[in-house]
């Protein structure tokens, strides 16, 4: 039981479970906005189910495949494969295994979400590869992501309106933003081991300011958002918050200063998507108890 504990936290820390914080509320967002409310119990486990076992099964095939990058990485040679704490055929197992949770959980919700479920996978899949050929990587993990808040508005509906592809790009451009500012880190790295960046192709300052357009194109988006679903005063007052957190976001890190990265990327994007959330649900309420 002491190895079956020890190996159970390893690979959990290997997924970053805690990080699925960042698509969950979007897709919660989509959810409730989807249902009109809150949806049954039964659909809300399921989408839940789906989206751990679908991040966890991405998270686990990234490290899978990038575990001789990351042995040569100084910055991520601590890594659960490299440091020989999880062996590549587990990990490959656990993959296959989210996998197909993720298949079963599609299944349950409706015949639309399971033949989608293969492209979602694929997509997901896709990224862990996408940096040896490409500076545009950082979209496709915002897409990853973006997908989240569409599949979970397919679960409740069973069909797809083109509205909540607006949150899908605003995701996509919101992660993309700030996965330009932690591929920073790796610039050094991925130049001498032919790695594709966008710091990598036009330097760190330019990184800033494409990551910033990001930013503020995810903003744009958001509004147009709103709009289409009639945003009262709360929802409104989440857009202005989600602004407010992504300017304080890059006032945390400069081109000349990356020390406080961590504290942007991770603390204070699982903030942004809460507050979203939370604020949406609000105006919900409040508009159904007019």
């Amino acid at each position: 039981m002491p190895g079956l504990w020890g190996k159970t936290r390893t690979t959990l820390e290997m997924i970053k479970w805690e990080h699925s914080i960042f698509a969950l509320p979007f897709a919660l967002t989509a959810t409730i906005l989807a249902a009109g409310g809150v949806p049954s119990l039964r659909t809300l486990g399921w989408i839940l189910v789906a989206m751990v076992s679908a991040r966890s099964c991405a998270m686990a095939f990234n490290r899978w495949a990038d575990a001789d990058l990351d042995a040569a990485n100084p910055r991520t040679r601590t890594r659960a494969i490299p440091a020989g704490q999880l062996s590549r055929p587990f990990v490959l197992g656990f993959t296959i295994l989210c996998a197909g949770v993720f298949i079963a959980a599609s299944a349950s919700l409706n015949r639309l979400t399971l033949l989608l479920s293969p492209l979602v996978l694929l997509v997901l899949l896709s990224y862990s590869y996408m940096k040896r050929f490409t500076r545009w990587s950082h979209l496709v993990l915002g897409l990853a992501l973006g997908l989240a808040p569409s599949a979970a508005w397919i679960a409740v509906r069973g069909l797809l309106d083109p509205r909540i592809l607006v949150l899908t790009a605003t995701v996509m451009l919101w992660v993309g933003g700030f996965d330009v500012l932690y591929a920073c880190q790796d610039f050094e790295h991925d130049r001498s081991a032919g790695l594709h960046s966008l710091p990598q192709a036009i330097g760190i300052p330019n990184a800033f300011l494409a990551a910033r357009i990001m930013h503020l194109m995810m903003l744009g988006l958001l509004v147009w958002f709103g709009m289409l679903f009639h945003f009262h005063a709360a929802g409104w007052a989440g857009v202005i918050a989600v602004g407010l957190l992504l300017a304080y976001e890059h006032a945390l890190v400069s081109p000349r200063d990356l020390r406080r990265l961590n504290a942007a990327f991770f603390t204070m994007n699982g903030v942004i998507a809460i507050v979203f959330f939370v604020f949406v649900a609000a105006d919900l309420w409040l508009r159904n108890h007019a």
